[in-house]
């Protein structure tokens, strides 16, 4: 049987940046590139490891706040020079939770609510 454990452990970088790049609208395609995605992938986790989000023992759900992330993220892209939108790491997020919630990672809880 699978569990939410097995889920987690099918996430895999290369994968979410394909899914990324493809799931991203063809006019905003020739602005965002690999670099850049796998740079928004990296700063998550490093938000998600500063705010004790990660846990690689539990298999407990986590509450993210979104907007407080985003903030981070493009906080950190200025200081490290990426040229990257408001909207451009928005459409990353975008993608990335869309591949999350391919696997089973994430729920549109938030949303029905």
């Amino acid at each position: 049987m699978k569990t939410q454990e097995d889920d987690l452990l099918v996430y895999d970088e290369d994968d979410a940046v394909k899914f990324i790049l493809n799931y991203i609208p063809a006019d905003n395609k020739e602005k965002i590139n690999v670099d850049q995605v796998e740079y928004v992938l990296d700063v998550v986790y490093d938000y998600y490891e500063e705010n004790g989000l990660i846990d690689e023992d539990s298999t407990e759900e986590a509450s993210i706040d979104e907007e407080d992330m985003f903030k981070f993220i493009l906080k950190c892209s200025k200081k490290d020079k990426m040229k990257l939108s408001e909207d451009d790491i928005q459409l990353i997020l975008d993608g990335e939770f869309e591949y999350g919630k391919s696997l089973g990672i994430y729920r549109e809880d938030e949303e029905n609510e």
